[in-house]
């Protein structure tokens, strides 16, 4: 029997989430979305055969675990007023807003309850996601397998030791897809302006993108030594990627994810009364 999921937020993370639980067979009827617009609750509802509600004590009232989908800022106004059936019930709680910490919402509800942290990212809506977990002292190794196994279907799940390493999962993994659009918007224009059609340079740019990951996702040795291996002494690769050191990329990107893991800091700051 399918564990009875309820989602707090139907946008696109939630809905990646709900389509990967019913691709690998978990059943429509035990997954409710409470969604507060009517537009994304119908599409659910159409596409994946969902209960929906604009209810969220409704869709909390019947479930095993509940999933927190919302906005950080969005956060405590959603989880104070669910505090009392939350407390009762005591579901698995898991949270995916960025910033939010276990114990700002362990102070909303008022009651130790399991409650797992994740850090999910957007490749999740095809089923390539990369999701890092935390969870506290409350949630059991039977929460724990439960929560792997819902989020297991977007793709890799990885737990940490402690929370705030999710920081730096945000920064890496979480932020991370947005890097690489960068990179390909770099690669498309770079390409457009040595004379190559605009739509060429794009799919050329996409496709040794997926290339390259693929590679660095199956192979045996780590990406320095891929990197060393297409990289022929005095040839077009070397040159391009002198530019890039003398440029002084390694640093940028460190300096890109500490900005980005100290803004996950801020965000527990200013919206979960830390």
């Amino acid at each position: 029997m399918s564990k009875r999921v309820a989602f707090i937020g139907g946008g696109n993370m939630g809905r990646a989430i709900v389509g990967g639980l019913i691709s690998r067979g978990h059943a429509p009827g035990a997954i409710t979305v409470a969604e507060p617009l009517e537009a994304p609750r119908t599409a659910l509802a159409l596409d994946f055969g969902v209960n929906v509600t604009e209810d969220n004590a409704a869709a909390v009232a019947v479930a095993d675990v509940v999933v927190l989908a919302v906005k950080p800022q969005q956060m405590k106004a959603v989880v104070q007023p669910l505090a009392a059936i939350l407390a009762d019930r005591r579901p698995v709680l898991l949270s995916i807003a960025a910033g939010i910490t276990t114990e700002s919402l362990g102070r909303w509800i008022g009651a130790e309850i399991p409650v797992v942290r994740a850090m999910p990212n957007t490749p999740a809506l095809v089923g390539r996601g990369a999701t890092g977990l935390f969870a506290t002292a409350a949630a059991t190794a039977a929460d724990r397998a439960l929560v792997e196994s819902l989020l297991a279907a977007t793709g890799l799940v990885a737990w940490v030791e402690q929370e705030s390493q999710l920081d730096a999962v945000t920064a890496l993994s979480g932020s991370g897809p947005a890097y690489f659009f960068l990179l390909l918007e770099s690669l498309e224009q770079a390409g457009t302006k040595l004379g190559l059609p605009a739509e060429l340079a794009r799919k050329l740019a996409i496709e040794t993108a997926a290339g390259a990951a693929e590679l660095a996702r199956t192979a045996t040795v780590d990406p320095a030594t891929l990197r060393a291996q297409v990289t022929s002494k005095g040839g077009t690769t070397e040159r391009a990627l002198q530019v890039f050191t003398e440029g002084g990329l390694p640093a940028l990107v460190e300096r890109a994810l500490v900005a980005a893991a100290t803004r996950a800091e801020e965000l527990s700051r200013e919206f979960g009364d830390s």
